[in-house]
């Protein structure tokens, strides 16, 4: 597998039946292989953007194994998704430093603002949100990340002009 390609999306740019056919070619390639699954499901995804059930019916018949284990690793690494994932992923941490500083209004002010829940990608598929437990910036709290940049000591009225540079 190429580590070019793999962190490439190319979702948008292929036809399904070509997506799948990649995939077929790289399960071929490490089918029997010791831990497999992960990294065939970890390619997949590069390819699709996320692992819908349809895709993972499909990797389980290919490799032979029942959907449910293809499911459970899916939805035990929090790195799989199911849902379309948007080009931006906005993460609010809601570590105690960063809850008791105002966390869960920034959470609630990005719903407003983006229009969707936690989990969630909007509809442009240009942010998802997510909370996590720690960026660790407690310090200087309450904090959020976007794709890899940390942003501190955020309140809901920073969050419009923050967004702004993903437009």
């Amino acid at each position: 597998m190429d580590n070019n390609q793999s962190k490439k999306c190319c979702c948008c740019e292929e036809s399904d039946e070509q997506k799948y056919a990649k995939i077929e070619k790289v399960i071929e390639e490490y089918k029997g292989k010791e831990g497999c699954l992960i990294q065939i499901l970890h390619y997949a995804q590069g390819i699709f953007g996320y692992l819908p059930l349809e895709l993972q019916e499909f990797i389980a018949k290919k490799l032979d194994i029942p959907l449910s284990e293809v499911s459970g690793v899916v939805s035990f690494y929090s790195f799989f998704s199911t849902q379309p994932r948007g080009e931006n992923t906005i993460r609010v941490c809601l570590g105690t430093a960063c809850y008791v500083r105002g966390g869960k209004k920034i959470v609630d002010k990005l719903k407003e603002i983006l229009d969707i829940d936690v989990g969630d990608t909007t509809k442009d598929r240009k942010f998802t949100l997510e909370v996590m437990r720690c960026i660790g910036a407690c310090g200087l709290a309450p904090a959020i990340s976007i794709n890899d940049k940390v942003y501190k000591q955020v309140n809901p009225d920073k969050l419009n002009s923050i967004l702004e540079e993903y437009y």
